[in-house]
């Protein structure tokens, strides 16, 4: 099956979550979507977010799109500066507001303007002033050199069509000292042919789930050290629940993703 251009899957991708944000309504990676389609707090408390998580940000900042919990690994403290990578409507940037204080700062970056529309809305509503979205492409960020702490992403470096260049610019905007701290989706081993080539299953973060080696083989190329990708088995459960039926569980899993550039 020929495999889809880069272009064409950023296009794809773009248009799926510019349409989950403009639906007002809560998603999850691999399924279906729609207002009332599931509880996002449920689905975040499956993720390992507290009640207290999700109570304390803005109404529709959760919009269900995560694979986990990368504030789980991230050991945030008062005054560091935080870039989210795919921020969507602003969960994780909240979040980490809250742990940084006013001292500190959040930027999230996010390539759909629908979606960064969203967040600044709720930002507003929140009164974040620590918070700000960017529109960009997290290959190509618009972020100085060496002026964040840690990054944070959750389920969204694996919609990327050239993870390397995510690697590179992550490593090019954090300090020396800096860390990442990502949740994604990473495949156990090689995806089924029916899954090449399918945008659909691209978009739902698992066509392009890339294999460990090769994630923990990028990170080396851009220069990280302390290179770390936990898989959780426990993830099977939720994988499973995306799409229900097409057995994606057996190819790909969760996992939490650090690293540290020295």
């Amino acid at each position: 099956m020929n495999q889809p251009d880069n272009d064409t899957l950023r296009e794809e991708v773009r248009n799926r979550y510019g349409g989950i944000a403009r639906s007002e309504g809560s998603c999850c990676c691999g399924g279906e979507c729609g207002p009332n389609e599931r509880n996002a707090a449920e689905y975040a408390a499956k993720l390992g977010y507290s009640p207290d998580d999700v109570l304390s940000v803005p109404d529709g900042a959760d919009m269900g799109l995560g694979c986990g919990n990368p504030h789980a690994i991230a050991g945030l403290k008062q005054g560091e500066t935080v870039l989210d990578l795919g921020s969507g409507g602003g969960l994780d940037c909240f979040l980490a507001a809250r742990q940084v204080g006013a001292e500190g700062s959040v930027i999230g970056v996010d390539m759909t303007p629908d979606m960064v529309s969203k967040a600044r809305r709720n930002a507003r509503e929140g009164s974040h002033t620590n918070v700000d979205f960017r529109l960009g492409e997290i290959e190509h960020l618009p972020v100085a050199d060496g002026t964040v702490d840690i990054i944070l992403s959750n389920c969204v470096i694996n919609l990327s069509p050239d993870k390397q260049s995510v690697f590179n610019e992550a490593f090019r905007v954090l300090r020396t000292g800096g860390r990442l701290a990502i949740s994604d989706v990473v495949a156990l081993k090689p995806l089924p042919e029916r899954v090449e080539g399918d945008t659909g299953a691209y978009c739902s973060c698992i066509g392009g789930a890339a294999l460990v080696p090769d994630i923990e083989r990028m990170l080396r190329s851009a220069g990280f050290s302390d290179i770390d990708v936990a898989v959780k088995p426990e993830s099977a459960e939720v994988i499973s629940g995306w799409q229900e039926g097409q057995g994606y569980e057996e190819f790909v899993r969760s996992a939490l993703i650090s690293a540290v550039k020295r």
